[in-house]
């Protein structure tokens, strides 16, 4: 009888492990509810149909533009041609902000082209943008949610969430993450020797969103010119041969030239879908919780990111600074989701 009872004791305590395992396992495999916040430019497209070839893990609510590597017009269309190509007319788009909160508007043409997409063609996608702005979109949207249950990617300016956080402050609540593409440190900017082009497209903006108090990850110039593109990198993307990957690899090829004669590299980054892995994937990037300011100053240090990496002036810590990157598991996991892709 005691044997008996201990038998049922230990087959009572297998299955009651087994069901708390499921439960975290489910829990873990929850999606991710996301709002990419984008100004495409053609680092923001690769990433784009990195996420949109990601229906398991990334449950993408919508995409909101901004005005940033080029004008608001040829970013929506970017945004929209990009929804169309990854065959996920489902997302709707929201245009938002034309301008910076304050400064003159800038524009990285030079970089992304006049169309913001160099190496291809663009055209009117069939399916046009939703109705409303994506301010209001943002409010809405985080104002409904449940607590902390929302993340946001940021992969342009931060232009559209602090003009949402100063109409209505209380959208905090909705928010589980803010992850952005944005800023440098170790590796010196690519507009100014200090300042990351994001950062310094609109720094008044970037500030709004670091006093909010949100949980705050920034993958910065320091990680993304670690993840490189290389031939070998780019023919397996051409190898996977359909539309998504000759896109790909079209506007790769075109847009890291710039890159790469400008910091004498043997490859060019793609900063934008690092916040694309990163969502994915955490475990290849490395980093650790800082202090961040933006300097919106008149002057040479305009739109730089200073971060007390060795936490010297003991302030309070406002985001998680992404430092290092995992190269090879980046580009095999952006391998295996364009290959889902027609």
């Amino acid at each position: 009888m005691y044997r008996c009872a201990r038998k049922l004791h230990h087959l009572f305590r297998s299955l009651l492990l087994l069901s708390l395992m499921t439960a975290t396992g489910a829990h873990a495999a929850e999606k991710i509810d996301l709002i990419i916040d984008t100004d495409p430019g053609a680092d923001d497209v690769v990433a784009l149909l990195f996420a949109l070839a990601s229906p398991q893990e990334l449950n993408i609510r919508a995409l909101t533009t901004v005005a940033g590597n080029v004008r608001l017009d040829k970013t929506s269309r970017n945004a929209r041609l990009a929804r169309e190509w990854a065959g996920r007319e489902d997302v709707p788009v929201y245009a938002g902000a034309k301008k910076p909160m304050m400064r003159t508007p800038i524009y990285a043409e030079n970089i992304h082209g006049v169309e913001g997409l160099s190496g291809v063609a663009v055209h009117e996608p069939k399916k046009g943008l939703a109705e409303g702005n994506a301010i209001d979109y943002l409010i809405d949207t985080l104002m409904a949610a449940k607590p902390h249950s929302i993340t946001i990617a940021m992969l342009g300016p931060q232009t559209n969430l602090a003009l949402a956080l100063i109409q209505e402050p209380g959208i905090v609540q909705g928010i589980k993450e803010v992850v952005i593409m944005g800023g440098a440190h170790f590796n010196g900017g690519n507009i100014t020797p200090v300042a990351e082009f994001n950062l310094f497209a609109d720094p008044q903006a970037a500030e709004v969103v670091l006093k909010s108090g949100v949980k705050l990850t920034y993958l910065s110039l320091d990680v993304t010119h670690k993840i490189l593109t290389s031939d070998a990198r780019l023919n397996k993307i051409a190898a996977l041969n359909n539309h998504a990957s000759k896109l790909v690899v079209d506007i790769l090829n075109d847009y890291i030239k710039a890159d790469m004669a400008h910091y004498g590299i043997p490859g060019g980054p793609v900063h934008d879908a690092t916040v694309i892995a990163y969502l994915l994937k955490p475990q290849l990037f490395s980093g650790r919780e800082v202090n961040v300011v933006v300097d919106s100053s008149e002057g040479p240090a305009f739109g730089q990111t200073i971060v007390d990496w060795h936490d010297g002036l003991r302030a309070p810590k406002n985001a998680f600074w992404v430092e290092g990157g995992d190269a090879d598991g980046f580009f095999d996991l952006l391998v295996e989701r364009l290959a889902r892709l027609k």
